[in-house]
């Protein structure tokens, strides 16, 4: 049974957070076994390095879709060394690493950290034969620390011609919150570290000012909070909540587009929020102005203060931000190294992070030295694969737009004529055929929040080119496109 679930699993995770995570990390653990009685299950990592790995960046994608296949609310992932035994002795020698998951259905709340205010919950330390067991909690609330990945802090950031003038302005605006670039707002494409700094200024201003209440939100919990107040009729709740902060975080302010309601609440709050010199900092993946679906006078507020883009660094900014991250995991890569990696990575530095991690785990599971030789075999294994790694989304998504003529504000439009949504399904199916990216990082893309979006586009045109030859030849023309 174990062996099927954990089967099931590894499909979903392809298809959710892409081919390269799945075979680096997903398919290093083992499942042996699951205890229905006491609803716990038993993973095997190779290493400690894959363990704190899968725990620390993918732990909500084994809660959510382990919880839902073995058809229970609550489980316990337990790490192991070996099988689990009868005895609790024996139970203990196991020196496991446990985290209890829960799935809870509806909206989860946002993260509101007033860095005055206690932690109401808590996380323990057991000492079990010599060894640290660490048990936490699904539904502890750490309050600020909670909120803000400690490793996306100013000194962690890279700078580089590409994203320099947005560092720049987020420095200024975290020593001066709500006084210089109110409203702050960062554009690009996914991966080059937006995120990054939208939490480097949430601890700039924490640390600075420890009475700081600080909101970061993405704006899809955003949405689902705001349907969530309008269902248990909360919305004045739900707008004091936010009117009472000192400054708002807001990532990927795209998913507000095409909803009406959302966009008037958060209207209202970021008007109350500016008249009260409380900073505003958003993200996206696009100008203002380019995001279809977005009010014009939601756009004219996005644009009162500083706009800035970031884009995709340079070498020169790739090999130092490899060389950071290599340190930042105890390891040190010569300059060479570094290029190589570099040279693999060509759309996001998500991706650039990943290339790394894929040669770091492959050093520590063979136990080899980081050399050129290592590199080329995991990262230039194949043809294929160094082609597929080669095409970026928007290097896709161009060869489409100029075929159609169409524009990328129209293919993330809600526009569906028949030519520009023939166009879109091409480019889904496309980015889906050559690229290793996740379904749902393909239809963030085109500003597509849910990912079966594109799993129908790309079976509707696999479908019909077998019967369309003048698809088959738009398909083909366009591959030939690329792979030139």
């Amino acid at each position: 049974m174990v062996n099927q679930i954990w089967r099931e699993f590894l499909a979903i995770a392809r298809e959710e957070a892409g081919s390269p995570v799945v075979e680096t990390w997903f398919k290093a653990i083992s499942c042996l076994f699951w205890d229905t009685h006491k609803k716990i299950i038993y993973l095997k990592a190779p290493n400690h390095f894959i363990k704190d790995w899968i725990v620390k960046h993918y732990l909500p994608l084994l809660q959510k879709h382990l919880a839902r296949l073995l058809g229970e609310q609550t489980i316990t992932i337990q790490f192991v060394d070996s099988m689990p035994q009868e005895s609790s002795k024996k139970h203990e020698d196991c020196a496991p690493t446990i985290i209890p998951a829960q799935v809870i259905p509806g909206l989860q709340p946002i993260s509101v950290s007033h860095t005055t205010a206690h932690s109401t919950g808590h996380s323990r330390h057991e000492l079990v034969k010599g060894s640290i067991r660490t048990v936490v909690r699904s539904n502890e609330k750490s309050s600020a620390r909670a909120m803000f990945h400690e490793i996306y802090t100013f000194d962690t950031f890279v700078v580089g011609p590409s994203n320099s003038l947005a560092y720049a302005a987020a420095v200024a605006a975290a020593e001066k919150p709500g006084i210089l670039y109110n409203p702050f707002f960062m554009y690009g494409p996914s991966g080059l570290g937006k995120t990054h700094l939208l939490h480097a200024i949430g601890h700039a201003i924490k640390k600075n000012n420890k009475k700081a209440i600080i909101v970061y939100q993405t704006a899809d919990r955003f949405v689902q909070e705001f349907i969530h107040a309008i269902r248990f009729n909360k919305t004045h709740i739900f707008e004091a909540k936010y009117k009472n902060i000192d400054v708002l975080l807001m990532d990927d302010i795209q998913f507000i587009s095409h909803k009406e309601q959302t966009q008037e609440a958060f209207f209202h709050i970021f008007n109350t929020l500016h008249q009260t010199q409380k900073q505003i900092v958003c993200t996206s993946d696009a100008l203002p102005g380019d995001i279809a679906g977005l009010a014009q006078r939601m756009r004219s507020r996005l644009e009162w203060g500083l706009v800035a883009d970031i884009c995709m660094p340079t070498l020169e900014t790739k090999i130092a931000i490899l060389k950071k991250k290599a340190e930042m995991h105890n390891e040190v890569i010569t300059d060479a190294i570094a290029e190589c990696i570099a040279q693999s990575a060509t759309s996001s530095i998500r991706e650039l992070e990943g290339a790394l991690i894929r040669v770091l785990a492959c050093a520590s599971l063979t136990r080899q030295p980081i050399t050129q030789e290592l590199v080329d075999k995991v990262l230039f294994k194949n043809s294929s694969y160094q082609s597929r790694q080669a095409l970026d989304l928007p290097k896709v998504v161009r060869s489409v737009m100029n075929h159609f003529n169409v524009t990328l504000a129209e293919l993330r439009s809600e526009k569906r004529d028949k030519e520009l949504s023939k166009a879109r399904h091409i480019a889904f199916y496309l980015m889906k055929k050559h690229t290793d990216r996740s379904l749902k990082e393909i239809g963030a893309f085109l500003s597509r929040k849910d990912h079966s979006t594109v799993l129908h586009a790309y079976e509707k045109i696999d479908a019909h080119k077998k019967n369309d030859s003048q698809l088959e030849h738009i398909l083909q023309e366009l591959e030939r496109t690329l792979q030139n």
